[in-house]
């Protein structure tokens, strides 16, 4: 009689839950008939990718031969885009893998682990996964609580993560409370900081400068989003040699491909492309800020290309009624943000057709939730 898998896997693994994305334009196109989606739904870069990178990648050959293991020049490359010295910055498979290194480099069982919640998604999973002892503290109007999160700190604790701006809500710490959350953490403890959407965040922390400043801070940042190469997944991390160094140790061999390096290096010298990234950004925010206030729901505001924002039904309802419409967003049901859609930043195109769609959806909304609340 064979043995299942179920009986041999690790518990942590049993009892975790594969990281999920949201539905593939085919799958809904199939579901609900459509023939043409808007895709706001997994915070890409609405203008495309970067024109050097794809000109770049036209003309790239040698396939069959690796890549340099240590990505010597895009690593140089990066450093100087950051600020820093090569020695301080590691390339991984996007920021996740490196998140995931991390883990596996420094997180013994049962450490604490203090995060945010909800925060990304893969935070406590990695925690999980490594059996940590994983602390949640709730956040406060859809920002980090760093003072509860400092006073969860124990003599156990190895890692604290602070995801900034932060995923789902989009909304970032004032850089008063970061510092004065640094100033309280002990020296010990290893501080993450997810900055993915960094280059969109107005002010903010300069979480590479903390990194630098601060032994044992690991800061994150990733070229899929103002880039436009999230098909490519190049991401990075930043912090002291020593840090750096081990997670080197763990790192497997050739974990970014020769056609992201290429791209990476072109996108690099792209300056133009991510200024305009970040002004389109900045500009469709905020008229879609304005656009929700007018309709009269609450959003979160935004550091990031996305937006946090207030339905009157269920989450899931409200996604699956824009997919009609062809819009596809983010449930907060899956990003345990539950009554909340997230939304990318689209174009000024994109974003009419979205508002329209809440438009038209809005009255049947309100009156789903008045009978529910009448019972």
């Amino acid at each position: 009689m064979e043995t299942p898998a179920s009986a041999i896997v690790r518990r942590a693994v049993r009892e975790g839950h594969p990281y999920q994305p949201g539905m593939t334009l085919e799958a809904a196109r199939r579901q609900y008939g459509l023939q043409r989606i808007i895709k706001l739904s997994s915070n890409e870069n609405p203008l495309g990718t970067s024109p050097k990178a794809l000109a770049a990648l036209s003309h790239l050959s040698d396939l069959s031969v690796y890549v340099d293991n240590d990505y010597q020049e895009l690593r140089e490359k990066l450093a100087r885009y950051a600020g820093v010295s090569a020695e301080n910055v590691i390339v991984g498979h996007g920021s996740n893998e490196l998140l995931e290194l991390m883990f596996e480099t420094f997180v013994e069982r049962g450490e604490r682990v203090i995060m945010a919640r909800p925060t990304f998604s893969l935070f406590p999973e990695n925690a999980r996964l490594r059996e940590a002892d994983v602390v949640e503290v709730p956040l406060v109007d859809g920002v980090h609580d760093l003072e509860a999160m400092a006073a969860a700190v124990n003599s156990n604790t190895k890692l604290v993560l602070v995801c900034d701006p932060n995923n789902p809500t989009a909304t970032c710490v004032s850089p008063a409370a970061m510092a004065r959350f640094v100033e309280k953490l002990p020296a010990r403890v290893l501080l993450a900081i997810d900055q993915a959407y960094r280059e969109f965040m107005p002010g903010g922390t300069d979480g590479v400068a903390l990194a630098m400043r601060r032994p044992n801070t690991l800061t994150y940042r990733t070229m899929s989003k103002a880039f436009g190469l999230a098909s490519l997944r190049i991401g990075y991390a930043v912090g002291h040699a020593d840090a750096v160094g081990y997670m080197q140790r763990v790192r497997l061999p050739f974990n970014v491909t020769r056609a992201s390096v290429v791209a990476g290096l072109a996108a690099l010298d792209d300056a133009e492309f991510v200024s305009r990234s970040i002004r389109a950004n900045a500009e469709q925010r905020e008229r879609l800020e304005r656009d929700f206030a007018r309709l009269g729901l609450f959003a979160y505001p935004s550091s990031a290309n996305f937006i946090a924002v207030r339905v009157p039904v269920e989450a899931d309802q409200a996604y699956k009624d824009l997919l009609r419409e062809g819009i596809a967003v983010r449930s907060g049901d899956a990003l345990g943000l539950p009554g909340f859609l997230r939304i990318t930043v689209g174009t000024s195109a994109e974003n009419d057709a979205l508002v329209a769609a809440l438009e038209k959806l809005l009255a049947a909304w309100r009156q789903t939730a008045a009978a529910g609340a009448s019972h």
